[in-house]
């Protein structure tokens, strides 16, 4: 099967290991309405982006260092500034939106490789997009990001209205 996909044992390692974070990124929204370590979900989903953004970094489907590296290079630099946020309260009193919004941008990059992974692969014989660069990408890439923004406003006013409630805010940060 991996090799009617072109996908490496590596390669589909790398792909279990970031579908685990995406399904515990939206265990946290959907069951904690937000995405932070303080919860268990919250906490599989860091950790198990990390490690899909670390073993990215070692596959070279296209060459040498290119755009994928470099997107795993960016996803670690917002989960090591979300942990800075929740945990150090790094940004003061805009901490909780920046772990809350930084988490989601994390969970928003894993759909840029599973568009453009996927669909230059399936369906077998005629895959949707022709290379990464394909314009065909857009449409769901962007559809990803449209959602992307609907959910940090709704992640915003979500922190808002939490912190308005809360005599202290960003109270909920671990």
């Amino acid at each position: 099967m991996l090799d009617l996909l072109n996908i490496s044992a590596f390669g589909a390692l790398h792909t279990v290991i970031a579908l685990i974070g995406v399904f515990a990124g939206f265990t946290a929204l959907i069951v904690h309405r937000e995405l932070l370590l303080s919860s268990r979900a919250g906490r599989i989903f860091f950790w198990f982006t990390i490690g899909a953004a670390v073993t990215g970094l070692f596959i070279f489907r296209r060459g040498g260092f290119g755009a994928p590296h470099v997107l795993s290079v960016l996803t670690l630099v917002v989960l090591a500034l979300a942990w800075f946020a929740e945990r150090r309260r790094g940004f003061g009193r805009a901490s909780v939106y920046a772990a809350v919004l930084l988490n989601l941008t994390a969970l928003f990059f894993h759909f840029i490789p599973a568009f453009v992974e996927s669909l230059t692969r399936l369906p077998l014989g005629a895959p949707y997009a022709a290379s990464p660069e394909d314009p065909a990408l857009f449409g769901p890439i962007g559809t990803a990001f449209v959602a992307y923004l609907i959910g940090a406003v709704w992640q915003a006013l979500r922190v808002r209205g939490a912190s308005r409630r809360s005599a202290t805010p960003g109270a909920g940060l671990a």
